[in-house]
């Protein structure tokens, strides 16, 4: 898969689809760095790569910071693959969403993959190669009542995609989005019998497993897709079909 060795950094990689990503990227032979903010889950996720005979370690990240990305980028040092998985996701009517929580969704979802790209980015496109997939959702492609701020924010980054492709591909970088559909991951239990209420109106009729994610995640990265960019590849049970 042209995997072996490359250093690859996956943002919010202590649980979900994060975590799948980093177990997989570690099963290719990746350097896995995983970054996020709770520094015994990410350990366990480390031992866990480890203990399959992989390589990884841990950064510590609140990427709603002033300046974190920036700081993760220094402490990471240069990549070859950027994962940006990490994100949040809050529900609920408009009116009743705060400005301060429409900030900290685009701040985590939007500003922080843009800081991330602007300090990785250059090094990639310097040495001739490189990808990056940013992590979207369905969501972002039409609408559902109560994920407004959610939604706009994943639609921005899959502009940013478009825009990143258009920049960094002459030089060698390929930037791309996953965008799942109803996922089964620790953040999405809150949802309860939304979530797979939600799924049964796929044709699939069912969620997503995270690995189902993250093997596509590792797809974009490896050998396999070098002549893909700029593409936003829906993973979403055949939602984009209905």
């Amino acid at each position: 898969m042209g995997i072996q060795d490359k250093v690859a950094l996956v943002t919010g990689g202590t649980s979900g689809i994060g975590r799948a990503t980093a177990e997989r990227f570690g099963a290719a032979g990746a350097q896995v760095v995983i970054s996020g903010r709770d520094e015994a889950r990410g350990q366990a996720v480390v031992a866990a790569i480890e203990n399959a005979g992989g390589r990884a370690r841990f950064i510590a990240a609140q990427l709603d910071a002033p300046d974190a990305a920036e700081q993760l980028a220094k402490e990471v040092g240069p990549v070859d693959v950027l994962v940006n998985n990490a994100g949040i996701f809050p529900f609920g009517p408009t009116h009743e969403t705060s400005a301060s929580q429409v900030k900290h969704v685009f701040d985590v979802n939007v500003a922080a993959p843009f800081a991330l790209v602007a300090s990785l980015a250059p090094s990639m496109a310097a040495r001739g190669s490189g990808a990056v997939i940013n992590v979207s959702t369905m969501v972002a492609s039409f609408g559902i009542a109560g994920m407004a701020a959610y939604g706009a924010s994943k639609a921005a980054l899959e502009l940013l995609t478009k825009s990143w492709a258009a920049e960094y591909g002459p030089q060698g970088v390929r930037v791309n989005a996953v965008a799942p559909g109803p996922t089964r991951t620790p953040g999405t239990e809150v949802m309860g019998e939304a979530l797979d209420q939600l799924a049964s109106t796929l044709p699939l009729g069912r969620a997503a497993g995270s690995d189902e994610i993250a093997s596509t995640i590792v797809f974009l990265a490896s050998d396999e897709a070098t002549y893909i960019n700029g593409a936003i590849l829906a993973v979403d049970g055949g939602r984009t079909a209905v």
